[in-house]
């Protein structure tokens, strides 16, 4: 199911399909309020992406567009949350040593195995395909508790910055998810990533 998703020719009916069964979620005032991050100046870009890239090359192809966010809407919830829970429970976890021999590589889980940058590949591509902003889904790199690297997907709203998480099946405030943030991909061009900073305060 995961393959067909990820065919060239998968379009938003074939992601509403295998979204279809999943329970329906809250209504988007059940939803924590979010702010923004504050994000400062250009940085790094993670090898895991620029790999993913040079095999991938149509994935990021795109050149640099104005920002867009994603309108918070109950339908927007829905979909979101939707995804984030359909693909926790379809990919199993498995570091990228155990997958693929190396110690980090970005792909999307085609055989229903990956480690946290895949989930978030595969949410980012689901969510584009159901004609979500690209500029608004982000990869993101974060440190947990252990300060030990992770990667998650940041939702950029009009209600604020949640993140989808291979961790957690809720749609959380980026805020509320406990971790350090380091840096994630720029809303101007996909290929530039940028640092993260203290929260603002999202617009009313």
């Amino acid at each position: 199911m995961i393959s067909a998703i990820l065919k060239t020719c998968a379009t938003a009916t074939a992601v509403v399909g295998v979204l279809g069964a999943l329970q329906s979620t809250p209504a988007a005032s059940a939803f924590a309020s979010a702010t923004y991050a504050s994000v400062g100046a250009n940085t790094s870009v993670p090898w895991g992406w620029v790999d993913f890239c040079a095999r991938y090359a149509g994935e990021c192809d795109k050149g640099p567009a104005q920002p867009a966010d994603v309108n918070l809407t109950q339908q927007a919830i829905r979909d979101i949350a939707r995804v984030n829970q359909w693909v926790n429970g379809h990919v199993e976890p498995e570091t990228d040593m155990e997958h693929w021999g190396l110690a980090d590589r970005w792909d999307y889980p085609i055989d229903g195995k990956g480690d946290c940058e895949d989930y978030a590949l595969l949410k980012r591509k689901m969510l584009i395909e159901l004609g979500y902003p690209r500029q608004a889904v982000l990869m993101t790199v974060v440190k947990d508790g252990d300060e030990e690297g992770h990667a998650v997907l940041t939702v950029k709203t009009n209600k604020g910055e949640y993140v989808l998480d291979n961790l957690n099946d809720e749609m959380r405030p980026w805020t509320a998810t406990g971790y350090h943030f380091v840096k994630r991909q720029s809303q101007q061009d996909q290929n530039v990533w940028v640092m993260i900073g203290a929260p603002q305060q999202a617009r009313l």
